[in-house]
Protein backbone atom coordinates (compact mmCIF):
# COMPACT_ATOMS: atom_id res chain seq x y z
CA UNK A 1 0.00 0.00 0.00
CA UNK A 2 1.35 3.43 -0.93
CA UNK A 3 2.27 5.77 1.91
CA UNK A 4 -0.24 8.54 2.36
CA UNK A 5 1.32 11.91 1.58
CA UNK A 6 1.39 14.49 4.36
CA UNK A 7 -1.15 17.20 3.46
CA UNK A 8 0.54 20.58 3.08
CA UNK A 9 -0.33 23.23 5.63
CA UNK A 10 0.08 27.00 5.65
CA UNK A 11 3.15 26.60 7.87
CA UNK A 12 4.71 23.98 5.60
CA UNK A 13 4.08 26.24 2.63
CA UNK A 14 5.66 29.16 4.50
CA UNK A 15 8.73 27.09 5.44
CA UNK A 16 9.10 25.98 1.81
CA UNK A 17 8.98 29.60 0.66
CA UNK A 18 11.53 30.68 3.27
CA UNK A 19 14.00 27.96 2.28
CA UNK A 20 13.51 28.67 -1.43
CA UNK A 21 14.17 32.39 -0.84
CA UNK A 22 17.25 31.70 1.28
CA UNK A 23 18.70 29.46 -1.42
CA UNK A 24 18.06 32.03 -4.13
CA UNK A 25 19.58 34.80 -1.97
CA UNK A 26 22.68 32.63 -1.64
CA UNK A 27 23.02 32.56 -5.42
CA UNK A 28 22.56 28.79 -5.60
CA UNK A 29 20.43 26.77 -7.97
CA UNK A 30 18.57 23.84 -6.51
CA UNK A 31 21.07 21.53 -8.19
CA UNK A 32 23.99 23.46 -6.63
CA UNK A 33 22.46 23.25 -3.18
CA UNK A 34 21.77 19.53 -3.54
CA UNK A 35 25.31 18.79 -4.71
CA UNK A 36 26.97 20.89 -2.01
CA UNK A 37 24.91 19.50 0.88
CA UNK A 38 24.61 15.87 -0.29
CA UNK A 39 20.82 16.22 -0.07
CA UNK A 40 19.03 14.38 -2.84
CA UNK A 41 17.80 16.89 -5.44
CA UNK A 42 14.36 15.25 -5.52
CA UNK A 43 14.13 15.63 -1.73
CA UNK A 44 15.11 19.28 -1.95
CA UNK A 45 12.49 19.85 -4.63
CA UNK A 46 9.82 18.29 -2.39
CA UNK A 47 10.91 20.46 0.54
CA UNK A 48 10.82 23.65 -1.54
CA UNK A 49 7.38 22.86 -2.96
CA UNK A 50 5.79 22.04 0.42
CA UNK A 51 5.40 18.38 -0.46
CA UNK A 52 7.60 17.23 2.41
CA UNK A 53 8.82 18.53 5.77
CA UNK A 54 12.61 18.49 6.17
CA UNK A 55 14.11 16.43 8.94
CA UNK A 56 15.80 18.54 11.59
CA UNK A 57 19.29 17.51 10.42
CA UNK A 58 18.42 18.37 6.81
CA UNK A 59 16.99 21.73 7.82
CA UNK A 60 20.07 22.67 9.85
CA UNK A 61 22.34 21.61 6.99
CA UNK A 62 20.45 23.90 4.62
CA UNK A 63 20.54 26.81 7.06
CA UNK A 64 24.30 26.38 7.44
CA UNK A 65 24.75 26.33 3.67
CA UNK A 66 22.60 29.42 3.20
CA UNK A 67 24.54 31.33 5.84
CA UNK A 68 21.73 31.67 8.39
CA UNK A 69 23.77 32.22 11.54
CA UNK A 70 21.37 34.30 13.63
CA UNK A 71 20.27 32.02 16.52
CA UNK A 72 16.79 33.55 16.73
CA UNK A 73 16.17 33.12 12.99
CA UNK A 74 17.38 29.53 13.09
CA UNK A 75 15.23 28.74 16.14
CA UNK A 76 12.18 30.31 14.48
CA UNK A 77 12.61 28.18 11.35
CA UNK A 78 13.16 25.02 13.39
CA UNK A 79 9.97 25.76 15.35
CA UNK A 80 8.09 26.47 12.11
CA UNK A 81 9.24 23.08 10.84
CA UNK A 82 7.96 21.38 14.01
CA UNK A 83 4.54 22.96 13.57
CA UNK A 84 4.40 22.44 9.81
CA UNK A 85 2.47 19.17 9.85
CA UNK A 86 0.08 19.82 12.72
CA UNK A 87 -3.50 19.22 11.55
CA UNK A 88 -5.37 19.83 14.81
CA UNK A 89 -8.88 18.33 14.90
CA UNK A 90 -8.47 17.13 11.31
CA UNK A 91 -5.97 14.51 12.48
CA UNK A 92 -8.84 12.29 13.63
CA UNK A 93 -10.36 12.25 10.14
CA UNK A 94 -7.24 12.32 7.98
CA UNK A 95 -7.20 8.61 7.15
CA UNK A 96 -10.89 8.69 6.17
CA UNK A 97 -10.72 11.57 3.71
CA UNK A 98 -9.09 12.12 0.30
CA UNK A 99 -5.76 13.92 0.45
CA UNK A 100 -7.01 16.85 -1.64
CA UNK A 101 -9.85 17.43 0.84
CA UNK A 102 -7.63 17.40 3.92
CA UNK A 103 -5.25 19.73 2.10
CA UNK A 104 -8.06 22.18 1.39
CA UNK A 105 -9.30 22.09 4.98
CA UNK A 106 -5.81 22.63 6.37
CA UNK A 107 -5.50 25.81 4.31
CA UNK A 108 -9.06 26.97 4.99
CA UNK A 109 -8.57 26.57 8.75
CA UNK A 110 -5.82 29.19 8.75
CA UNK A 111 -7.20 31.53 6.09
CA UNK A 112 -8.31 35.06 6.88
CA UNK A 113 -10.88 35.15 4.11
CA UNK A 114 -12.31 32.98 1.36
CA UNK A 115 -13.96 34.18 -1.84
CA UNK A 116 -15.99 31.23 -3.11
CA UNK A 117 -18.01 30.86 -6.30
CA UNK A 118 -20.22 27.77 -6.55
CA UNK A 119 -22.21 26.68 -9.60
CA UNK A 120 -23.61 23.35 -8.36
CA UNK A 121 -23.59 23.26 -4.55
CA UNK A 122 -24.29 25.43 -1.56
CA UNK A 123 -20.80 26.36 -0.26
CA UNK A 124 -19.61 23.75 2.24
CA UNK A 125 -19.27 26.24 5.10
CA UNK A 126 -22.94 27.18 4.70
CA UNK A 127 -24.49 23.73 4.37
CA UNK A 128 -26.89 22.14 6.83
CA UNK A 129 -26.20 18.58 7.94
CA UNK A 130 -29.18 17.32 5.96
CA UNK A 131 -27.94 18.97 2.79
CA UNK A 132 -24.39 17.67 3.32
CA UNK A 133 -25.64 14.13 3.94
CA UNK A 134 -27.70 14.21 0.74
CA UNK A 135 -24.75 15.50 -1.31
CA UNK A 136 -22.30 12.92 0.08
CA UNK A 137 -24.76 10.05 -0.34
CA UNK A 138 -25.49 11.00 -3.96
CA UNK A 139 -21.89 11.71 -4.97
CA UNK A 140 -20.44 8.64 -3.20
CA UNK A 141 -23.10 5.96 -3.82
CA UNK A 142 -20.87 3.12 -2.61
CA UNK A 143 -19.85 4.80 0.65
CA UNK A 144 -20.78 3.05 3.89
CA UNK A 145 -22.98 4.74 6.49
CA UNK A 146 -19.86 5.29 8.60
CA UNK A 147 -18.00 6.95 5.73
CA UNK A 148 -20.94 9.23 5.03
CA UNK A 149 -21.13 10.17 8.71
CA UNK A 150 -17.41 11.00 8.79
CA UNK A 151 -17.88 13.38 5.85
CA UNK A 152 -20.84 15.04 7.54
CA UNK A 153 -18.92 15.42 10.81
CA UNK A 154 -15.92 16.89 9.01
CA UNK A 155 -18.03 19.50 7.27
CA UNK A 156 -19.71 20.39 10.55
CA UNK A 157 -16.29 20.82 12.17
CA UNK A 158 -15.23 23.09 9.29
CA UNK A 159 -18.19 25.35 9.97
CA UNK A 160 -16.64 26.31 13.30
CA UNK A 161 -14.30 28.50 11.22
CA UNK A 162 -17.14 30.98 10.65
CA UNK A 163 -18.42 30.96 14.24
CA UNK A 164 -15.15 31.24 16.19
CA UNK A 165 -14.14 34.45 18.02
CA UNK A 166 -12.01 35.59 15.11
CA UNK A 167 -14.13 34.15 12.31
CA UNK A 168 -13.15 33.40 8.77
CA UNK A 169 -14.54 36.07 6.43
CA UNK A 170 -16.58 34.40 3.69
CA UNK A 171 -17.75 36.03 0.48
CA UNK A 172 -19.87 33.53 -1.45
CA UNK A 173 -21.55 33.74 -4.83
CA UNK A 174 -23.91 30.95 -5.89
CA UNK A 175 -25.57 30.34 -9.21
CA UNK A 176 -29.36 30.57 -9.04
CA UNK A 177 -29.58 26.91 -10.09
CA UNK A 178 -28.00 25.91 -6.76
CA UNK A 179 -30.99 27.30 -4.90
CA UNK A 180 -33.61 25.64 -7.09
CA UNK A 181 -32.11 22.15 -6.99
CA UNK A 182 -33.94 20.21 -4.26
CA UNK A 183 -30.97 18.41 -2.76
CA UNK A 184 -32.26 15.94 -0.18
CA UNK A 185 -35.88 16.70 -1.05
CA UNK A 186 -38.18 19.66 -0.43
CA UNK A 187 -37.95 19.62 3.37
CA UNK A 188 -34.13 19.45 3.49
CA UNK A 189 -33.83 22.18 0.88
CA UNK A 190 -36.31 24.42 2.67
CA UNK A 191 -34.21 24.11 5.81
CA UNK A 192 -31.09 24.89 3.81
CA UNK A 193 -32.61 28.05 2.35
CA UNK A 194 -33.68 29.28 5.78
CA UNK A 195 -30.19 28.52 7.10
CA UNK A 196 -28.64 30.62 4.34
CA UNK A 197 -30.96 33.50 5.14
CA UNK A 198 -30.01 33.33 8.83
CA UNK A 199 -26.27 33.23 8.05
CA UNK A 200 -26.45 36.34 5.87
CA UNK A 201 -27.19 38.32 9.02
CA UNK A 202 -23.63 37.73 10.21
CA UNK A 203 -21.38 40.68 9.30
CA UNK A 204 -18.46 38.51 8.17
CA UNK A 205 -20.56 36.47 5.72
CA UNK A 206 -21.84 37.80 2.41
CA UNK A 207 -23.94 35.75 0.03
CA UNK A 208 -24.89 36.85 -3.47
CA UNK A 209 -27.06 35.09 -6.01
CA UNK A 210 -26.03 35.00 -9.67
CA UNK A 211 -29.41 35.00 -11.47
CA UNK A 212 -30.28 33.17 -14.67
CA UNK A 213 -30.91 36.46 -16.44
CA UNK A 214 -27.18 37.24 -16.40
CA UNK A 215 -26.72 34.70 -19.19
CA UNK A 216 -23.13 33.75 -20.04
CA UNK A 217 -20.62 34.73 -17.37
CA UNK A 218 -16.94 34.18 -16.37
CA UNK A 219 -17.74 31.42 -13.87
CA UNK A 220 -19.28 29.00 -16.34
CA UNK A 221 -16.15 26.83 -16.31
CA UNK A 222 -16.85 25.86 -12.71
CA UNK A 223 -16.44 26.57 -9.02
CA UNK A 224 -13.33 28.03 -7.41
CA UNK A 225 -12.13 29.56 -4.15
CA UNK A 226 -9.55 32.28 -3.51
CA UNK A 227 -8.00 32.22 -0.04
CA UNK A 228 -5.83 34.77 1.66
CA UNK A 229 -4.05 34.50 5.01
CA UNK A 230 -3.37 36.75 8.04
CA UNK A 231 0.42 36.76 7.62
CA UNK A 232 1.64 38.78 4.65
CA UNK A 233 4.39 36.22 4.01
CA UNK A 234 1.74 33.64 3.11
CA UNK A 235 0.63 34.36 -0.47
CA UNK A 236 -2.93 33.94 -1.65
CA UNK A 237 -4.04 30.61 -3.04
CA UNK A 238 -6.62 29.55 -5.63
CA UNK A 239 -8.40 26.22 -5.28
CA UNK A 240 -10.20 24.49 -8.15
CA UNK A 241 -11.91 21.11 -7.86
CA UNK A 242 -13.33 18.80 -10.50
CA UNK A 243 -13.90 15.08 -11.06
CA UNK A 244 -10.23 14.61 -11.95
CA UNK A 245 -9.03 15.98 -8.61
CA UNK A 246 -7.98 19.24 -7.00
CA UNK A 247 -5.72 21.96 -8.32
CA UNK A 248 -3.96 24.67 -6.33
CA UNK A 249 -2.69 27.76 -8.13
CA UNK A 250 -0.05 29.94 -6.48
CA UNK A 251 1.37 32.04 -9.31
CA UNK A 252 0.62 35.73 -9.01
CA UNK A 253 -0.89 35.88 -12.52
CA UNK A 254 -3.31 33.04 -11.75
CA UNK A 255 -4.34 34.55 -8.42
CA UNK A 256 -4.94 37.92 -10.08
CA UNK A 257 -6.99 36.29 -12.86
CA UNK A 258 -9.29 34.46 -10.45
CA UNK A 259 -9.60 37.46 -8.14
CA UNK A 260 -10.68 39.55 -11.13
CA UNK A 261 -13.10 36.81 -12.19
CA UNK A 262 -14.66 36.85 -8.72
CA UNK A 263 -15.03 40.63 -8.88
CA UNK A 264 -16.76 40.32 -12.26
CA UNK A 265 -19.15 37.72 -10.86
CA UNK A 266 -19.80 39.89 -7.81
CA UNK A 267 -20.70 42.82 -10.07
CA UNK A 268 -23.03 40.65 -12.17
CA UNK A 269 -24.75 39.03 -9.18
CA UNK A 270 -27.61 40.48 -7.17
CA UNK A 271 -26.32 42.66 -4.36
CA UNK A 272 -26.49 41.37 -0.80
CA UNK A 273 -29.86 42.98 0.01
CA UNK A 274 -31.48 41.77 -3.21
CA UNK A 275 -30.02 38.31 -2.67
CA UNK A 276 -31.72 38.18 0.72
CA UNK A 277 -34.99 39.21 -0.93
CA UNK A 278 -34.47 36.48 -3.53
CA UNK A 279 -34.06 33.89 -0.76
CA UNK A 280 -37.14 35.24 1.01
CA UNK A 281 -39.26 34.93 -2.13
CA UNK A 282 -37.95 31.45 -2.85
CA UNK A 283 -38.71 30.27 0.70
CA UNK A 284 -42.21 31.73 0.47
CA UNK A 285 -42.86 30.15 -2.92
CA UNK A 286 -41.61 26.76 -1.74
CA UNK A 287 -43.86 27.02 1.32
CA UNK A 288 -46.85 27.86 -0.85
CA UNK A 289 -46.06 24.92 -3.13
CA UNK A 290 -46.03 22.47 -0.21
CA UNK A 291 -49.35 23.80 1.14
CA UNK A 292 -51.17 23.30 -2.18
Amino acid sequence: MATRRQPPTVRLRRLAGELRSLRQASGLTREDAAAQTNINSATLYRIETAKARPQRRTLLTLLDKYGVGDPERRAALVELSKQATQLGWLQAYESELPEEYTTYISFESEARSVRNYESLFVPGLLQTQGYTRAVVTASLPHASDDEVQKRVETRTQRQAFITRDDPLKLSAIVDEAVLHRKVGGAEVMAGQLRHLLDLTERPHITLQVLPYKVGAHPGMHGAFAVMDFPDVVDPELVYIENMAGALYLEKEADIRRYAEMFDQLRSAALNVADSRKFLDRLIDSEGEGRRK
